[in-house]
């Protein structure tokens, strides 16, 4: 039988910094990053997510939690992506970060999320989290700009932002549980970044997976699904 990395070169991405590597995590990856989760993430006094998925029952949010990473990679085209990567430390999942895009090859504009088990928080790892995306972004796809945004109470995340240079781009009102809450919008072009950028970020297996990113070259044919009959 063909390994999944045959059919689905995602597997084969790889982002690694000095600290940790970002890539896609296996099925038999996922009850470790639900129980990463079920560790707690940030106080239950307060949600820092527009979809409250912490709030669900255990059994619930692992189920949850399998079925967004299962959808984000059964929906995913070059037109409308997220790449659900796990932030891993020796091996070990401390969290998970996101990076999306609609019609990417034309607007060349990304947008990233992430949490962090608590655990292994106020360690630095959630900045070195959003900059090894942010080099996947810019640097290996070619993004424009990359946007960003938090609760205006979401300090970690606030100061992640800001740290890593993105600037603030306006503010939004977000559903928040029952109600709703300011949030505060960020976001940091190609010069931004260029003047911080890192040279001690590594990004593997780009080269095989990048079509599903931007798409064919302009020209080339798109290949009918297999089984499919003329």
């Amino acid at each position: 039988m063909a390994r999944p990395v045959s059919f689905w070169p995602l597997f084969d991405l790889v982002v690694r910094t000095p600290r940790l590597e970002l890539r896609l995590p296996h099925e038999d990856e996922f009850a470790a990053l639900i129980e990463l989760a079920d560790r707690g993430i940030h106080d239950p006094e307060t949600m820092p997510f527009f979809v409250p998925w912490t709030d669900l029952e255990p059994e619930q949010r692992a189920r949850a939690t399998a079925q967004w990473l299962w959808g984000h990679r059964a929906n995913w085209s070059p037109e409308n992506w997220t790449l659900t990567a796990a932030a891993f430390v020796e091996g070990r999942p401390v969290g998970m970060q996101d990076v999306g895009a609609q019609h990417f090859r034309a607007v060349r504009s990304v947008e990233t999320g992430s949490w962090l088990g608590r655990a292994h928080q106020s360690q630095g790892l959630g900045r070195e989290m959003r900059q090894a995306i942010l080099h996947l972004a810019f640097a290996g796809l070619g993004a424009e700009e990359a946007l960003s945004g938090a609760f205006e109470d979401n300090a970690a995340s606030l100061a992640v932002s800001r740290a890593v240079g993105y600037e603030e781009n306006g503010e939004a009102r977000g559903q928040r549980r029952d109600g709703f809450g300011r949030t505060v919008r960020f976001r940091m072009g190609r010069p931004q970044w260029e003047r911080t950028r890192r040279d001690d970020i590594e990004i593997i297996g780009l080269d095989r997976c990048l079509d599903l990113f931007v798409g064919p070259p302009p020209g080339a044919g798109v290949p009918a699904p297999a089984g499919a009959v003329s």
